[in-house]
């Protein structure tokens, strides 16, 4: 009895067996016409009753198939008939061997429908190529079935108690509301006003992640990647960005080669033309940069995903923005979880946010799309007088890590012309409450005591 033969047998006969593995079973896996219909004709009498069919239940089922030919029904018939699994076979060993079953199929499978498109004979575009051969790799069992609230009390209680391996920040009140950093498989999202300071905040996380020993993976969707590295530059080197050109070669050798002393990790600085690249490109890039130069990210960041596309999603007239911005979170959240690293993007806010000192989730650009899928939302609020006090408010807009409640603002020290964010004392987060924070430049102050 060949392994098809054996998979067929117990997946009609043994219940426990067929439900655990009915999910991943397909009907292209199956050769034979007389294997591909007996396969047919059992998960759709499973799908309809909910119960496992008898072998009289499929002859019938199989006769009352159209456009079966006279041969084939003879040869489901008789096989039907000769199905008698050894009741003494291991489940757990059939098990392993039916996952290897279904690993093998699917990578042939998938090799072959990417062969048939590079010679044109396949209707999808070559770009669908990487996905369909990241599918086939990545088919496996999910033996969970569940957590026992009761019975994995041990479980829980460990989970409670392990330390989290985090990228932490160098920001006291990032780590406070954080427990301790980013943590893997998350996307966390920074929010602000054009030119308030999205990508000053991300190069600065990204020096500092690197003079953590981290490697830091930044692809960029709107500046060059040297404007980047120009960025992170000013922020380790400690010169302002109008500087940086009148270092002497020498001394800037010097200062790279200090930095390079104080860290094992690397800094990769990527760029894509605007709107050209998302989650799949990115998967690319992620292998590439294993290959040729060895080099595996702790973290990532996207600048930003506003600008990026979906794979699954095509941008068109018919589709709204808040579906198309959700499917590029949702992509990216994968991403996070399939490389086990943290994902940082950021977006606008839209107009009415950029006006308001005090932004909320409503101000999210484009899609609210984005905040159902994000586990972490901050927003960057800079007004003038916080622009005087070279100071950021921070605010809370989602927290899945701790509760959003608790700091839901706070102050941060800036250094625009050295790309720095820095602690500030705690003096200065005394101004900060929960009632909205209105800047005084933008409305007049006649108005703001009537509306207290």
């Amino acid at each position: 009895m060949n392994l098809d033969t054996t998979i067929l047998s117990h997946l009609i006969t043994n219940e426990e067996y067929g439900r655990r593995v009915l999910p991943f079973l397909k009907e292209e896996f199956f050769l034979a016409p007389e294997d591909k219909i007996l396969f047919k004709l059992t998960k759709a009498y499973i799908d309809t009753y909910n119960s496992f069919p008898t072998k009289e239940a499929l002859i019938i089922d199989a006769g009352n198939l159209k456009g079966v030919a006279d041969t084939d029904f003879k040869n489901v018939k008789s096989k039907i008939g000769n199905l008698n699994p050894d009741s003494d076979t291991d489940i757990e060993w059939l098990l392993d061997q039916t996952e290897k079953f279904c690993q093998d199929k699917a990578i042939y499978n998938g090799i072959m429908k990417s062969i048939k498109i590079l010679d044109g004979q396949d209707k999808l575009d070559k770009g669908a190529i990487p996905k369909i051969l990241q599918d086939a790799l990545s088919v496996s069992f999910d033996t969970n079935i569940g957590h026992d609230f009761i019975e994995d009390w041990d479980k829980r209680y460990e989970l409670y108690h392990k330390i989290e391996n985090k990228i932490p920040f160098d920001i006291d009140y990032l780590n406070e509301i954080t427990g301790g950093g980013f943590s893997k498989k998350t996307l966390n999202i920074i929010l602000g006003g054009t030119g308030v300071g999205k990508t000053l905040v991300m190069c600065h996380m990204g020096a500092a992640n690197l003079m953590q020993g981290k490697n830091v993976l930044y692809i960029t969707m709107e500046m060059a990647e040297e404007r980047i590295a120009e960025r992170v530059d000013a922020n380790l080197l400690n010169v302002k960005l109008d500087e940086l050109i009148h270092l002497p070669k020498t001394q800037y050798e010097m200062m790279i080669g200090d930095i390079r002393h104080k860290t094992q990790g690397k800094l990769i600085v990527k760029e894509y033309p605007t709107a050209t690249a998302g989650a799949n490109h990115f998967r690319f890039l992620l292998d590439e940069l294993r290959l040729k130069k060895n080099f595996i990210p702790d973290i990532i960041y996207i600048d930003y995903i506003n600008l990026c596309t979906s794979y699954r999603v095509k941008l068109s007239s018919n589709i709204a923005s808040y579906g198309y911005i959700k499917a590029i979170a949702e992509e990216f959240r994968g991403l996070g979880v399939e490389y086990d690293v943290p994902i940082v993007s950021a977006s606008q806010l839209n107009r009415a946010g950029f006006a308001d000192s005090d932004a909320d989730m409503t101000h999210t650009s484009e899609s609210f799309g984005l905040p159902m899928t994000a586990d972490l939302m901050l927003v960057v609020i800079s007004t003038e007088e916080l622009e005087a006090l070279d100071q950021y408010m921070f605010k809370q807009l989602k927290n899945r890590y701790r509760d959003p409640t608790k700091l839901r603002k706070f102050i941060v020290g800036v250094n625009r012309a050295k790309m720095r964010l820095y602690d500030v004392e705690d003096s200065a987060q005394t101004l900060i409450t929960d009632t909205p924070v209105f800047d005084s430049t933008k409305f007049n102050m006649d108005t703001f005591k009537d509306f207290k």
